[in-house]
């Protein structure tokens, strides 16, 4: 990976605020890169409290009561696209903003993303929160194969945790799906399903784990019920999973909606899917409310997002992310409209040169 991440200026400066920080209000995206920024944060300070950001990762004047309840002394915001200016002047607090998706201009924040000096320096924020605090190394190393990454301090986990990654897996796709670590990645998204009150009570149930063990093998009390939430979850998961693949056919798109009515599961089940069909791009979207939300997913050699981008024109809705994963919104009536246009764009795809 070499020198990726933050500069040890940024580190030391980041250090510094935490270091001060003995009331922080953490705002954190609602998936394990996110979660796991969170609990770092959180085991390193020792006190605050979390928000979750869930849906559409964005933090408007909607959040400020948390603000003006909780009366934090510093505000971290972790993993979360955008913020608007209009929190940051209402918020009357020194805010730290640790992220990795595009590049935001914002004034009056301390705003640490690697993508400003390299634009393809996507490092997971859960491999920037250990570089910052060097601890709690697998909470990290759930995080960053969460983002489909295998982190610089790979073999440091690998040393301490011997099993959990075997040597044999070079591939951050398959530390997701075959091996314990993938596992751990499941439990910590699975926890944040359902009511934000569920997820609460579970990422509290996170903070207070010391041991990855505690959860695998149902170690502890805070583990056997964090494990027993997973397997709660993971049931109607395997069976939208299930459900989809036998419906999977020879076009180069795999797209799937299901009902509100079950839980959402969209962006855990797409990479799954991207994972047993690497050269398929995949959307899976869950109706609701009159809308289509889908996770979107492309192989190595698709930059979906560009696509999608051109693929939104004329179309009520809105969606972005990274270059080979991205999360969507469209209108229910025109969510055809919207995939036919998308389909459109993959045909004109221009192969990429050896």
């Amino acid at each position: 990976m070499g020198r990726m991440g933050l500069s040890e200026s940024d580190i030391e400066e980041i250090r510094q605020e935490v270091q001060f920080s003995k009331r922080p209000l953490i705002f954190y995206h609602d998936d394990p890169d996110g979660v796991s920024s969170y609990l770092l944060f959180l085991r390193a300070i020792g006190d605050g409290k979390g928000v979750i950001v869930k849906t559409r990762p964005n933090i408007d004047m909607k959040f400020i009561h948390k603000v003006e309840e909780y009366d934090p002394d510093r505000i971290f915001i972790l993993d979360i696209a955008m913020v608007e200016q209009e929190f940051i002047d209402n918020a009357n607090r020194p805010i730290v903003w640790i992220d990795h998706h595009g590049v935001m201009d914002r004034r009056k924040v301390k705003y640490f993303n690697p993508r400003i000096k390299d634009a393809s320096d996507n490092v997971p924020v859960s491999t920037l929160s250990y570089q910052i605090l060097e601890r709690d190394i697998w909470i990290a190393m759930v995080g960053a194969v969460g983002d489909w990454t295998l982190p610089p301090f790979t073999d440091k986990f690998r040393e301490k945790y011997p099993g959990l990654l075997p040597d044999d897996i070079k591939r951050p796709q398959d530390a997701l799906f075959a091996s314990p670590v993938g596992t751990l990645v499941k439990v910590f998204s699975f926890v944040l399903k359902g009511t934000t009150g569920d997820a609460l009570k579970h990422v509290k149930l996170l903070s207070k784990i010391e041991s990855p063990y505690e959860i695998l093998e149902q170690q502890s009390e805070a583990g056997k019920k964090i494990y027993k939430r997973y397997l709660q979850i993971n049931k109607p998961y395997e069976q939208l999973l299930n459900d989809i693949m036998r419906k999977v056919g020879k076009d180069r798109m795999i797209v799937y909606t299901y009902p509100e009515n079950k839980m959402s599961f969209t962006g855990d089940v797409t990479n799954e899917l991207l994972y047993r069909y690497p050269d398929k791009v995949i959307l899976v979207g869950r109706v609701k409310d009159g809308e289509v939300k889908c996770s979107l997913r492309s192989p190595s050699s698709i930059v979906i997002n560009s696509m999608l981008e051109k693929a939104l024109s004329g179309i009520q809705g809105y969606g972005g992310g990274h270059e080979h994963a991205c999360g969507v919104v469209v209108k229910h009536e025109q969510f055809k409209e919207f995939v036919d246009n998308l389909k459109k764009e993959l045909t004109q795809e221009k192969p990429k040169i050896p």
